[in-house]
């Protein structure tokens, strides 16, 4: 089952990194129905989804000036293959994922709790994960211009 909930969140990541038009969640269900989908993945994709999006984020720490080192547990290598880490690393060093972002990502993976995530599973989690970051600035931005706090809009 966690093949096919992976398969409709990386469909509804493809829908909004498409900007479709605006769609309900009605539309998009009756899409995801008519792919052969069954009503309680859907339902299990959003719970998983929403699951997601509510968790609160810990505290940014301001990154520290020099190189961290990831080392993976055995855990975390038994729940990625070899590929989907070193797709992590590299979208780490690269910057595209800070450092909690990418344990954001390891964390999300690990509450899988299935067989070893494939680089192909990864890559929503990863844009999910990013989307909901992106989201959350942007509504901390939009509230500090109506505030009027600018101070905050530089820390």
């Amino acid at each position: 089952m966690r093949d096919r909930v992976l398969a409709i969140v990386n469909l509804i990541t493809q829908m909004v990194l498409e900007e479709r038009d605006q769609f309900s969640e009605g539309d998009l269900v009756g899409e995801l129905l008519d792919f052969g989908f069954a009503a309680e993945e859907i339902d299990a994709a959003f719970s998983w989804m929403e699951n997601m999006s509510v968790q609160p984020r810990q505290p940014q720490i301001r990154p520290l000036t020099l190189p961290t080192t990831r080392i993976f547990s055995a855990e975390e290598v038994r729940a990625l293959s070899t590929e989907s880490r070193g797709y992590l690393l590299r979208l780490r060093s690269m910057g595209v994922l800070d450092d909690s972002a990418h344990e954001e990502v390891i964390d999300r993976v690990l509450q899988l709790d299935e067989d070893q995530l494939c680089l192909k599973e990864l890559k929503p989690i990863i844009a999910l994960t990013l989307f909901t970051r992106s989201h959350d600035d942007w509504r901390r931005e939009m509230e500090c211009l109506f505030e009027d706090d600018w101070a905050r809009l530089y820390h």
